[in-house]
């Protein structure tokens, strides 16, 4: 889909109920403030805190799950509005230019040339660059004509899992629900989302197996549907308005893709999700996207500095220096955002089924009450990947060894337990005690 002008009137609602509200954390702050810290501010006024998960039973009953013992969150923010500040602090550069419904006919990466269609007048042109950036999304064309010059690893994957969209209107002028949480209806296979609207609506989203939405062709069977699993929230979303917007808004996709390396030699650099797209259950798509943008940033500038030359400007880059730095940025971004990918799938099947499960929950508590008391050892997964900006990666890491040591402590825990229960038992029958000695080879597997 080439892309409009959404700040015009005429398309200001194209984007409504094709793709999933946003929620922006730290990771997107991070990049923004880099960039501007009025940007920032910008887009922290149109955010709406979502402080922790609000879990909807079948009957009805609501539990919030806190994101952080220390009170930090996560925000909703809707797609339409950041996209037109984005839009407008774009075009508020000098050397920026901003064109709409052009698409990308051909690239020559080795002459840094592009070329392009106007798609309303069918013109076709050439441009020159320094430097070609995709950040064209997941179908990317620019990572397609770079896989006709590098030994790209490539894979894309469709789960067996679809989206639609609905609205829930305010109630008497109010939030429907508790604006400042993600409201979730987990239902083992499938479930319902609902995250927060400046305006007082929520937007609701139903991620579930493309076999059970084929499943309902009529406005009955929608009801019934959500009669059956959704009571409370068909209640505040209206049957009527509910039936309307299955039928009229899309069953979207969801796909996930890898790649390897993101660059090609100085020439060119694929970002957002034209190089990790990503299913949209940790939040972290457009927040991973806007750390890219950081991350190279950081490298590009460093390689700058490192030739002695005091500046900001990266065109003074040399072709050596911008090859370098766009070989560093591959080699190090590409094992943080395969790594985001594989969480982001996961979390799905936390979000519609472990967050009702006590092992999920005791381990929540447990993690909760060591990161409190040393706040810097142990770290839920959560916030790493939410609220601070340890790679990815990295974060996969800590988190194996934490789980691991998590795993002994418990097991040495219990053990201990058994054996003090063991040793009282005996003493009361009157039985010989064990030596330490025999105690050692009872646990240490060599018999």
């Amino acid at each position: 889909m080439l892309r409009v002008d959404v700040r015009q009137p005429e398309h200001s609602c194209l984007v409504e109920h094709r793709s999933i509200n946003l929620a922006i954390s730290e990771r997107g702050f991070s990049a923004l403030r880099r960039l501007d810290p009025l940007l920032e501010a910008r887009v922290r006024e149109l955010a709406i805190p979502m402080r922790g998960r609000m879990i909807h039973s079948l009957d009805g009953r609501q539990t919030s799950q806190a994101y952080d013992v220390f009170g930090k969150h996560i925000n909703s923010v809707g797609r339409n509005a950041l996209i037109k500040i984005l839009l407008d602090a774009a075009g508020s550069y000098s050397r920026v230019t901003l064109h709409f419904s052009h698409e990308l006919v051909d690239a020559d990466f080795d002459s840094r040339r592009v070329t392009l269609r106007n798609a309303e007048t069918n013109h076709q042109f050439d441009a020159n660059a320094d430097l070609i950036v995709g950040a064209d999304g997941a179908y990317s064309r620019v990572r397609q004509r770079m896989m006709t010059k590098v030994m790209m690893n490539y894979s894309q994957t469709y789960i067996e899992h679809g989206y639609c969209e609905f609205s829930m209107s305010p109630t008497n002028g109010e939030f429907a629900m508790s604006p400042n949480h993600l409201h979730i209806w987990p239902r083992g296979s499938f479930m319902l989302i609902a995250l927060p609207n400046p305006d007082k609506t929520f937007t609701c989203t139903l991620f579930m197996p493309w076999r059970q939405f084929d499943l309902i062709k009529t406005s009955d069977e929608a009801v019934e549907f959500f009669r059956a699993k959704f009571p409370d929230a068909l209640g505040l979303m209206g049957e009527e308005s509910m039936c309307a917007e299955y039928a009229r808004n899309p069953k979207g996709s969801l796909v996930y893709v890898k790649c390897s390396p993101h660059t090609y030699k100085n020439r060119a650099v694929i970002l957002g999700d034209a190089a990790h797209a990503m299913v949209p259950f940790y939040g972290q798509g457009m927040n991973c996207g806007f750390e890219d943008v950081e991350r190279l940033d950081e490298i590009m500038l460093n390689a700058l500095q490192a030739s002695g030359i005091e500046s900001t400007e990266t065109t003074q880059l040399t072709d050596e220096q911008l090859l370098s730095a766009l070989d560093e940025y591959s080699a190090t971004r590409a094992a943080d955002t395969d790594a985001i990918v594989d969480l982001a799938l996961d979390n799905y099947v936390e979000m519609r089924s472990r967050v009702v499960s006590y092992s999920y929950l005791l381990r929540k508590q447990l993690e909760g009450l060591l990161h409190r008391l040393f706040p810097t050892v142990v770290i839920p997964l959560y916030t790493m990947v939410s609220f601070t900006s340890i790679p990815y990666a990295a974060v996969i890491r800590q988190w194996d060894r934490q789980t691991l040591w998590l795993h002994r402590s418990i097991y040495a825990a219990t053990a201990t337990v058994v054996l003090g229960t063991g040793l009282v038992s005996a003493q009361l029958l009157g039985m010989r005690m064990p030596t330490l000695s025999e105690i050692a080879r009872a646990f240490s597997h060599k018999h």
